[in-house]
């Protein structure tokens, strides 16, 4: 017997406590896979990833507006709008399947319905939505720092400042990466279980998740570099600035004293 499900994981624009959502969708969630947490609502699984990704299986599409409209999300009329980010991917059981699982292009399909491995579906999904996050952020930090570098060449003290405050964006981006998305470690539920170890390791690299986050830390490291060489170099030439100021203040300063040893002033 075949069973379609749809799962939906959705970018937050705000974080929500775990009170929050209890109170507003009138449901008690547990914890699920690391940070992760989730209930059953009857055939339907909800789960929420404290990166801010909402994780909705076996929904109708047309019921989620109202689900984020409660939990007070107000670009929810339209989860495919440019406003929302979000990822959908069909799940199909199918009791004939000569293994655990499959994955391809176009869904994921398992042997039988479990909640581990819809757990584990969830929390790789969930971390794909928030690199999306990411990456989608870097472009705009790619542009920032575009400007940046454009307008080196007029260095203030007041420029000064925002290129240190932005290179410390970047340190701080690189490392919520790193603590949010768990994507250097495995969950700890899949070094006891095999099958749940071999359904992350496929679903992830399907996702490219490794692939991806090195590339969004090679762009960060280079914008970093980028802005911190300018620093480095202007800074230099302050000092350099500073020094001429000093030696014409000595030399102004024996030029007087000289001139008070002839009596000339």
């Amino acid at each position: 017997m075949n069973e379609k499900l749809y799962l939906y994981a959705i970018y937050l624009t705000k974080s929500l406590s775990t009170a929050e959502i209890e109170q507003a969708l009138g449901i008690k969630l547990t914890k699920g896979i690391e940070s992760m947490l989730y209930a059953q609502i009857g055939k339907s699984m909800i789960s929420y990833a404290d990166f801010n990704v909402l994780i909705l299986i076996n929904w109708d599409k047309e019921d989620i507006p109202n689900v984020l409209q409660r939990l007070g999300i107000k670009e929810s009329s339209n989860i495919a709008s440019t406003q929302n980010i979000y990822q959908d991917y069909p799940i199909e059981i199918d009791s004939t399947l000569g293994r655990l699982f499959e994955i391809d292009n176009q869904k994921i399909t398992l042997k039988e319905h479990s909640t581990i491995s819809l757990l584990i579906i969830s929390h790789v999904i969930s971390q794909s939505v928030a690199l999306e996050v990411y990456e989608n952020k870097l472009s705009d930090y790619y542009e920032r720092s575009r400007e940046l570098l454009e307008t080196s060449d007029t260095f203030s003290l007041f420029k000064r400042t925002q290129f240190a405050k932005f290179a410390k964006q970047l340190v701080l981006l690189r490392h919520d990466m790193m603590i949010d998305l768990y994507l250097l470690d495995k969950p700890n539920i899949v070094w006891d279980n095999e099958d749940a170890e071999a359904l992350y390791n496929t679903l992830a690299l399907s996702l490219e998740l490794k692939e991806r986050f090195e590339v969004v830390e090679y762009k960060l490291n280079s914008i970093k570099d980028d802005i911190i060489m300018i620093m480095d170099l202007k800074n230099h030439s302050h000092s350099a600035f500073l020094e001429w100021i000093i030696i014409v203040l000595i030399v102004i300063e024996v030029v007087f004293g000289f001139m008070e040893w002839f009596g000339l002033k």
